[in-house]
């Protein structure tokens, strides 16, 4: 191969990186954050560390970094804003690594709630109070997805403009 080859490979990859962090952004468990800038880095490196510039080089970093946080603490902290203990965020949370493997996406949006629901209750004796958390940290879950997708696709939307212009 042919050393045009393969910067062309290196330069495919990195935006098939780009477009899978966006798409893993948006499913669980998958590291879409980190994905987006593996693909920054390889178009970085494929270029000769010359595209992105420094400056831009940075700021995707810290945007991705910044997605990365919110895939992390998204679900724990909409549960705490709901209401819900740090045992009941940490415990939704392994509920949500085991479903993950066993019913995919909705089943653990449902075992989330269930588990932040029934945990609450047990806790509280409130059943408003175990439904408002379990809704908050719901809506938290999905409003950090959309955050995440948000964020991935600028960084998709940036490395664009930094090939075509």
């Amino acid at each position: 191969m042919s050393l045009l080859g393969f910067e062309t490979l290196l330069f495919v990859l990195a935006f098939a990186l780009l477009v899978g962090g966006v798409i893993g952004s948006i499913t669980p468990q998958v590291p879409g954050a980190l994905v987006s800038l593996a693909g920054v880095y390889l178009y970085w490196v494929a270029s000769g560390m010359t595209e992105p510039g420094t400056v831009l080089l940075a700021l995707l970093t810290l945007v991705g970094l910044l997605t990365w946080a919110v895939d992390i603490a998204g679900g724990a902290v909409a549960a705490r804003v709901g209401g819900a203990s740090n045992w009941t965020a940490v415990l939704a949370g392994v509920v949500a690594l085991v479903l993950f493997f066993v019913t995919g996406p909705l089943g653990i949006l449902l075992g989330v709630a269930g588990t932040v629901f029934v945990v609450e209750f047990y806790r509280q004796d409130d059943i408003r109070g175990s439904a408002k958390a379990a809704l908050v940290t719901t809506i938290g879950m999905l409003a950090s997805g959309v955050v995440q997708a948000l964020l991935t696709a600028s960084i998709l939307v940036t490395m664009v403009a930094v090939a075509v212009l």
